[in-house]
């Protein structure tokens, strides 16, 4: 009887979860919470009879449900239908003992919202999530162990993490694209370097986003230094505490106030100091702000660099998948850097990668050091003999 009075709902357990793990979670990661939840608890009702289709579904209980920051606010009549079916079907938590539910559970999240398989790394995120939660009811009394210890499940072959040279540009297609993006407008102009900080000390935009003239060494010659300690990650407004876009945040993967110094060569350098003395500072010495003195926003940037692809690219590059995102010119530079002989440890430290990643996402980069690595090997082997 005490523990039929203790269980709840999987809904009721899920915001629950989500509400434990809010105040100390950036917006990102609100946002990948509230997915991972949305993607579960649809597995866990009842019956399906008078369920909406899969989009309503999980419009409401992402935008919604699992979004805390709206709790307070009362959502549209169509959402609140949705919401209170779900109150109304969802399963007791302890229904989870259940081991062909929680093998539901693992092939939602295995699917997008068309049916296709999702890429490894969203299911990984998603199972760690769901394991997490599951973990919480252990310790809420509401299951005695987790059931995803018991359950043997195998995610769906998939294509690995690694990077596909052929979205890689070479240091010739590059140097066009940069042209292109200087070449093409006002606002490309403004952006020249800020894709140079991509491609020339592989910096994420989110880093490129928060840099600021504090952190360049720009000499009047020779190489200089940029030290990367800051990202603006853009969460969306929804899901963030200041109600802002952008949340100013550390590294990607580590604490909170350690920096990552790239060397960087003259051709940036001189692009840096060219932006500097062309446009300034935004008031809280940023280099890079949008004409309003704003943040630098991804549509922005990104509609600059599709023209670029249209200017710089051959109608059979620009219709492949060649320099597809502006993040590709990060591969680049990390590509440039392996094939320049540079050492894979050294690469992974200015990259902002562990060395196991720098191995798993660059394989077929490192793959194509293979000949010279022989090379090197037979020349020793005959120095012995």
């Amino acid at each position: 009887m005490v523990d039929q009075k203790r269980d709840i709902s999987w809904y009721e357990h899920a915001r629950n979860y989500i509400a434990m793990k809010w105040d100390d979670s950036p917006g990102n990661t609100r946002r990948t919470l509230a997915e991972a939840m949305a993607t579960v608890t649809p597995a866990f009702v009842k019956d399906t009879k008078g369920m909406p289709d899969a989009r309503t579904v999980r419009s409401a209980l992402y935008g919604w449900a699992f979004n805390k920051n709206r709790w307070e606010e009362e959502p549209p009549a169509e959402v609140a239908q949705v919401l209170a079916w779900f109150q109304r079907k969802s399963l007791p938590t302890s229904a989870l003992t259940d081991r062909l539910l929680v093998k539901a559970a693992l092939r939602a999240l295995s699917k997008r919202l068309d049916g296709k398989t999702a890429a490894p790394g969203t299911i990984s995120r998603k199972r760690a999530i769901f394991y997490n939660s599951l973990e919480f009811a252990v310790d809420a009394e509401l299951l005695t162990d987790n059931p995803l210890d018991r359950v043997k499940w195998k995610a769906p072959e998939q294509v690995t993490e690694e990077v596909d040279p052929a979205c890689v540009p070479n240091p010739a297609q590059a140097a066009k694209l940069l042209t292109a993006v200087r070449d093409q407008s006002k606002r490309g102009r403004r952006l020249a370097a800020f894709f140079g900080c991509m491609y020339y000390a592989a910096a994420r935009p989110a880093e490129v986003i928060g840099l600021r003239v504090t952190d360049c060494d720009l000499p009047r010659r020779g190489w200089g230094v940029l030290r990367l300690h800051e990202t603006r990650p853009r969460s969306g407004t929804a899901w963030t505490d200041s109600g802002e876009a952008h949340e100013k945040r550390g590294l990607k993967h580590r604490p909170r106030k350690a920096v990552r110094p790239v060397p960087i060569p003259p051709e940036l350098v001189a692009l840096l100091r060219w932006h500097l003395t062309a446009y300034g500072t935004a008031p809280d010495g940023r280099v890079f702000q949008t004409l309003r003195g704003g943040l630098v926003q991804d549509t922005g940037y990104g509609e600059v660099w599709a023209e670029a692809r249209s200017r710089a690219l051959t109608p059979t590059e620009f219709h492949s998948a060649l320099a597809k995102r502006p993040y590709d010119l990060r591969h680049a530079a990390v590509s440039t850097w392996l094939s320049s002989g540079v050492e894979p440890q050294l690469v992974a430290e200015r990259a902002g990668h562990s060395v196991a990643v720098l191995f798993r996402v660059y394989a077929k980069f490192l793959k194509d050091g293979d000949d010279a690595a022989n090379a090197k090997i037979s020349a020793r082997l005959g120095r012995g003999v």
